[in-house]
């Protein structure tokens, strides 16, 4: 198995020079997205669309954007991204239609050992898969974790860090995320 497979597969694997050049690629692309005058959306669409697995009709993405290797990204239709939004797609995030998401949101899917150390500090990771259902607000300087769902429709408060699944149509807050209350289903 190689270390790409390895990292897509959710399997411990170890950084690679293969693994450096692939991110070397998607930084490049990313200089390239980063750089262009803020009226320019379609050449950042036209960037990301090469960048990204799918990149959904009618989104919108504010510079400055950072991540890891952009093919492991799969964005909605009608998707906003604030500023300085980073996607650590080590393995892949899936961001439904219309999901809004605000500045300086993390999105992160590296894992590392926690119980064995030696394997820690070899640098072993793995990786676990993001979902954002439709329709979801996340609020500025959000963080999602590996391995995290979020449910249709839910809204995520500014700050809060989403470390376990959360359900369709709920508020979530805090440290880590818990729902507060229920959304009306209809709206």
């Amino acid at each position: 198995m190689t270390d790409v497979d390895a990292m897509l597969s959710g399997e411990w694997y170890l950084d690679s020079a293969g693994l450096r050049a692939l991110r070397d690629a998607c930084g490049s692309s990313l200089d390239r997205f980063n750089a262009l005058a803020a009226p320019d959306h379609d050449g950042r669409a036209a960037i990301a669309r090469e960048l990204f697995a799918a990149f959904g009709d009618g989104a919108e993405i504010v510079p400055r954007l950072r991540c890891s290797y952009g093919f492991n990204i799969s964005i909605g239709a009608g998707v906003y991204l604030n500023a300085d939004t980073f996607l650590m797609d080590d393995g892949p995030i899936t961001l439904g239609d219309h999901v809004r998401i605000g500045p300086s949101a993390n999105l992160a899917t590296a894992l590392h050992p926690i119980d064995d150390h030696a394997l820690r500090r070899a640098g072993f990771e793995r990786t676990a898969p993001i979902v954002i259902g439709d329709n979801c607000w996340l609020g500025s300087n959000v963080t999602v974790g590996a391995g995290v769902t979020i449910g249709r429709n839910t809204v995520v408060g500014a700050g809060s860090v989403v470390v376990r699944d959360l359900p369709d149509h709920v508020v979530a807050v805090g440290s880590p995320a818990a729902p507060i209350r229920d959304l009306d289903v209809e709206g």
